[in-house]
């Protein structure tokens, strides 16, 4: 080697130690502002969509314009088969919040209170609360009228706003509420029952709604309507935990695409009317039993929605492009929210969870709304985006259970799980999303049923179902090859030849959720 490369190789070296000093001076003066630490705990914010079906971009719908929540998606997992525990919003979020299913909670219907039979649970927000994590609440989280004071660390806020927006709407319907009252017809529930501590509202009283139309599109800011101010206060929200050392719990509760369907119109422009697809699966699956249907339907009870018999071609289609618009309406508003986390630099310490309560049938089936143990109803969005999960961008077809979700935040957040819960933590699938899991998903329901309830059961390739009368006797058998029959047309159960495969179905289904866990568990 020549002097001259000796030479250069001196200077190449000094030059090494010198940036390697350097860096490390730099490192160490990096003042605690800017310096990059890992966070004792997570934030978490907690998104709930109320009747949202996976009528999204990121669920293989290219039709839907959701670029935010696809956004999400792209940065976390999406659970391509999540199934809520029972298509109904106060049973399923009783249910989920909680973490335990609904022949635990008690909870079958939208006027109790999961504490009037479980007084001293502990729910996902006050667990939270109760591990030094300010918790908070805005819009629809708990169901309407039946919140949980002990979840929260600051009182639960709900939006003031109109339902609809048009003034002729407006002066109809309080012209049909004042005609209600004369006719002595209640119209505001009211507390049955209260608890004497804490105040929280037990039993709620039914009542006799005045509805609208079932859509409007009123040309409109986004904060006009109750979803846009949620949105407004979550934004106002973050920007204060921003200049706190203190760990959040965020739950941002957005009313839509609930019925009536009203969003801003810029939303309706996004689907022109003729590009809207009509159900391909509207008949009655051939062989389902009558506790298969809800009655009455919900779209049924507003003022443009004939009360019984077929709907016309024309006014599913302003339906279906109503929920579409509700849709693209609540992506926007969860963009902006997570944008706001971005900006604030919180992104990279913040856990996020969103999901729909449970689905919507839009004719599929021959219904409309919620309350059945079909696909449609029981299957939900649920995505996870957490900075420290091993996959990315995963999408994974395990069986998952809304149930999941308390373990899975804790787990996230490095918190001890509860005893008692009655779900798995997803955080593996979030590392690896194919790898094998449980063997089934359990639902069930019996709304407007007369105590008649369904149990059904989702395999990777069946779908079983069982509904008892309230003195626990048969009433009918619904079994549907999701691998043949992904539409639920045709009840195989009521078929020759599959006896073998019912009995089969039908032990799993009574050995019930724990024996359809993962193998490792």
């Amino acid at each position: 080697m020549s002097s001259i490369s000796r030479r250069k190789l001196l200077i190449l070296g000094l030059m090494a130690i010198a940036f390697a000093l350097v860096f490390n001076a730099c490192s160490k003066s990096e003042s605690p502002s800017t310096a990059k630490k890992i966070p004792d705990h997570y934030n978490v914010l907690f998104i709930a969509i109320d009747d949202l079906r996976p009528e999204l971009g990121c669920y293989d719908k290219p039709y839907m314009v959701t670029p935010n929540i696809d956004t999400l998606a792209e940065h976390g997992t999406v659970f391509l088969q999540a199934y809520c525990q029972q298509a109904v919003c106060n049973p399923s979020r009783a249910s989920l919040l909680t973490g335990l299913r609904p022949d635990s909670t008690s909870i079958y219907d939208l006027k109790t209170h999961f504490r009037y039979y479980i007084p001293d649970v502990v729910t996902l927000p006050q667990y939270f609360m109760q591990n030094g994590y300010h918790t908070q609440g805005l819009g629809k989280v708990f169901h309407g009228g039946l919140d949980d004071p002990q979840s929260w660390s600051s009182p639960h806020w709900r939006p003031k706003a109109p339902a609809y927006v048009d003034e002729k709407i407006v002066a109809q319907l309080e012209a049909d509420i004042e005609a209600a009252k004369a006719r002595g017809q209640v119209l505001v529930k009211y507390a049955l029952e209260t608890d004497p501590e804490t105040g929280t509202v037990l039993k709620l009283s039914s009542r006799k709604a005045v509805h609208g139309p079932v859509w409007e599109g009123p040309d409109c800011p986004d904060n006009t309507l109750a979803d846009g101010k949620t949105a407004d206060k979550a934004i106002e929200l973050l920007n204060e935990y921003a200049q706190k050392d203190k760990p959040f719990f965020l739950a941002v509760g957005f009313i839509r695409p609930h019925l009536p369907f009203v969003a801003p119109k810029k939303y309706f422009d996004l689907y022109p009317p003729e590009s809207i697809p009509l159900a391909d699966n509207q008949a009655v699956p051939e062989g389902a039993p009558k506790y298969a249907f809800p009655w009455p339907e919900e779209p049924r009870v507003y003022i443009d929605v004939p009360d019984e018999g077929p709907i016309s071609e024309s006014k599913q289609r302003e339906i279906i492009r109503a929920y579409f618009a509700c849709a693209s309406y609540i992506d926007a508003l969860v963009g902006r929210i997570v944008a706001e986390l971005d900006h604030l630099g919180m992104r990279d310490n913040t856990v996020i969870c969103l999901w729909g309560d449970h689905g919507w049938h839009l004719g599929e089936n021959s219904v409309w709304g919620k309350m059945t143990n079909f696909e449609m109803s029981t299957h939900s969005p649920l995505i996870f985006s957490a900075p420290h999960q091993g996959f990315k961008g995963g999408r994974t077809t395990a069986l998952t259970e809304f149930v999941d979700i308390f373990p899975t935040l804790c787990e996230l957040c490095d918190l001890p799980l509860p005893e008692g819960l009655e779900g798995t933590s997803l955080v593996p699938l979030l590392n690896d999303p194919g790898q094998p899991w449980k063997k089934a998903a359990f639902s069930q329901d019996n709304s407007r049923r007369n105590g008649v309830m369904g149990h059904t059961m989702r395999t990777d390739r069946y779908r079983y179902t069982e509904w008892m009368s309230p003195e626990n006797e048969l009433l009918g058998r619904e079994l549907y090859d999701h691998e043949q029959d992904p539409d639920e047309t045709v009840n195989l159960a009521v078929r020759e030849g599959n006896e073998a495969l019912v009995d089969r179905l039908s032990e799993m289904l009574h050995t019930g959720w724990k024996a359809a866990l993962p193998d490792f568990q």
